[in-house]
């Protein structure tokens, strides 16, 4: 089935079939209407590259991301996914989980002519990969944090860090661990960097010195939060207080000091951000931020940019203290915060 036999049913022109049902002038409403319907009754579906070659939108946008299979991901994609196909907007996933894949993207840009949008899902981009999405000519919006001068929906990670911090300061801890995280390419990504900028702001307000072994970094995960717990305890003198990155990571810490014996909140405290579901069930105080809320923010602002209608270029969505029972005043058992010398931010391997 093709347009013409759409026409011929009709007894009107191929043209008039097109502008009927891409939307375009020149078609009464009820010709449009009688179109429409004999399109439907014989099984006939608009080419999206046909569309596009008549001038037309493709009705498709593409998401890219570096993770599927996880819960910020997934649940982020979720938020997206839902107002693009509420509003009839098909939906391309591009999963750049390696850097061969995230270069071969970039160069090829497989989306181009493909789609009308582009969400990046916390994706890192870099000034270069942003020439070449921008190169497209479509619509580029972020999910997951706030880009200045670009469409973008996100948390504010600095803050959000300090409300962590400043919790375990509150509570007394001076001696505050960090676990910051990179991603099997070694990429650092926006709100990592703005999270640990907020750890550092928070104990300098304090008048807490910085120590910088204090602060590990491993592979985002629960394994590499563990692997970053593991050498935490591994230093001469132990923080009292750790604030990971992420749940996720805050997960792995918590496995590691289960089976070195040590007590949570007794002996360490532990504060994540997310807020992630399984947070509540272990106990996890964490700093709250609504995923999915974000991904159906990002996915009205791409939306309304595709309608050409004014809409606000950066969206900060708030986040707040969630306190539960891993955390609590230093515990008798701790050991006293001092200063001790080390080489800077620690890299944990795979």
């Amino acid at each position: 089935m093709n347009m013409a036999d759409v026409a011929a049913a009709a007894g009107v022109s191929v043209g008039t079939v097109s502008r009927a049902l891409s939307g375009n002038r020149g078609v009464s409403e009820h010709t449009r209407r009688r179109i429409r319907q004999l399109a439907e009754g014989l099984g006939y579906i608009v080419s999206p590259e046909a569309s596009r070659l008549s001038g037309g939108r493709t009705g498709r946008v593409g998401l890219i991301t570096p993770v599927v299979d996880t819960w910020f991901y997934s649940t982020m994609i979720t938020g997206i996914a839902q107002e693009l196909i509420s509003a009839g907007v098909d939906v391309l996933l591009y999963p750049l989980v390696s850097d061969l894949q995230r270069h071969r993207f970039f160069e090829e840009l497989p989306a181009r002519r493909k789609v009308d949008a582009i969400v990046a899902v916390a994706f890192p981009v870099t000034e270069d990969q942003w020439h070449r999405l921008d190169a497209m000519g479509v619509h580029v919006v972020v999910a997951g944090y706030v880009v200045p001068g670009r469409p973008s929906v996100g948390v504010n990670d600095e803050l959000a860090a300090r409300q962590a911090v400043n919790h375990l300061l509150a509570l007394g801890h001076r001696r505050i661990a960090m676990i910051t995280s990179k991603d099997a390419e070694g990429y650092r990504y926006t709100p990592d960097i703005d999270r640990e900028r907020g750890y550092r702001l928070a104990l300098s307000e304090a008048g807490v010195p910085i120590l910088e072994e204090l602060i590990v970094s491993a592979l985002w995960g629960i394994s590499g939060g563990a692997r970053a717990m593991d050498a935490l305890l591994s230093l001469p003198q132990l923080p009292t207080a750790v604030f990971a990155y992420s749940d996720e990571m805050a997960f792995g810490a918590q496995q590691s000091l289960r089976r070195a014996g040590i007590r949570i909140p007794e002996d360490m405290s532990i504060i994540g951000i997310d807020d992630h579901p399984m947070a509540e069930p272990t106990d996890l105080t964490t700093v709250h931020q609504s995923v999915l809320q974000q991904g159906i923010l990002a996915g009205q602002l791409c939306l309304e940019l595709l309608r050409d209608q004014q809409a606000t270029q950066q969206i900060t969505c708030p986040t707040h203290l969630v306190v539960r029972r891993s955390t609590s005043p230093p515990g008798t058992t701790a050991q006293p915060a001092t200063d001790v010398s080390r080489p800077k931010v620690r890299n944990v391997g795979n």
